[in-house]
């Protein structure tokens, strides 16, 4: 096997699973509120990135940053794992996974929004249309396909997704910034957040033994969404001669996600969902390719 075969593997593999996060948020929900789920699965994520760093003898690098280094962990961890995580699962609490999934996965909207101010770059008139048709999208999904009516199945849920993308954008533009081994550098953010997760469980939920689908949606969440997608999806790139062909494979994971929504959550996809998501993906791709022009 080639390395472009293995990296598409990979690729493929991180989508697949990418694909049924939605529905495992979902179902792991009804057993634990959002910090409770955010605390096991950070936990869970934080063993397997040391146990990973092990493997590669690379763990002694976690005691070798720079003071700096540390001082942007700690900002990074405050912004993911905890503070994305945290809103983004409450908004999964409170909106069915349909509509939580598509808006969540707008952050390349946001970030393309906040490139203006925080990185100087200009929007062009297209590429400010191309966002338009995805928030159209956005509109639809989250008004059940009445975007005139503007009645949503619920506005705290909606703005707390969106918030998602807002956090999510803000630290990918920082991390960019971070020169350390990418998963070294996760390892760190996640053990700098987890004393803040800890301490927000205790004043504002409770610590429990977790009922055991609660636990393992815990653990899956922990060890494939926060984790192991992370180091495959990195491995998919560094392989690769073509990183555009394997990027776009990222669009199929909404469209899966759908199918899992429905038969593992048993939730009714709405047609107007799935018009939504067509809105928003045509949108993101729109705007990808005038990026492309551009550069």
């Amino acid at each position: 096997m080639t390395s472009n075969h293995r990296a598409f593997l990979y690729a493929l593999v991180t989508v697949f699973i990418w694909s049924t996060i939605a529905s495992a948020f979902k179902i792991s929900l009804r057993y634990l509120d959002p910090v409770q789920l955010l605390l096991y699965a950070s936990a869970v994520s934080t063993l397997l990135l040391a146990a990973i760093l092990v493997t590669q003898k690379k763990f002694h690098l976690i005691f070798q940053c720079t003071a700096r280094q540390y001082a942007m962990s700690l900002g990074l961890g405050l912004l993911n794992p905890f503070l994305y995580y945290l809103v983004l699962l409450k908004a999964y609490d409170l909106l069915p996974a349909q509509q939580a999934q598509p808006i969540n996965y707008t952050w390349a909207i946001t970030l393309a929004l906040l490139a203006v101010p925080l990185l100087g770059q200009k929007l062009r008139l297209l590429e400010l249309a191309a966002l338009l048709v995805s928030y159209a999208g956005v509109v639809i999904i989250a008004t059940e396909g009445q975007p005139f009516s503007l009645h949503f199945t619920s506005l705290s849920g909606v703005l707390l997704a969106l918030a998602s993308t807002l956090i999510w954008a803000i630290y990918w533009i920082f991390n960019t910034r971070d020169r350390r081994d990418p998963v070294v550098a996760l390892l760190v953010n996640f053990l700098f957040s987890f004393p803040f997760i800890l301490g927000y469980c205790l004043i504002f939920s409770e610590l429990i033994w977790p009922p055991l689908p609660g636990l393992l949606g815990a653990i899956y969440v922990g060890f494939f969404e926060m984790g192991a997608c992370f180091v495959l999806w990195l491995m998919a790139l560094r392989l690769t001669d073509n990183a555009a062909r394997i990027g776009s494979l990222i669009f199929l994971s909404p469209f899966l996600s759908l199918f899992f929504i429905h038969f593992l959550v048993g939730e009714t996809i709405l047609p107007a969902t799935f018009v939504g998501l067509v809105l928003i993906v045509a949108g993101l791709l729109w705007q990808k390719k005038l990026g492309q022009h551009k550069n």
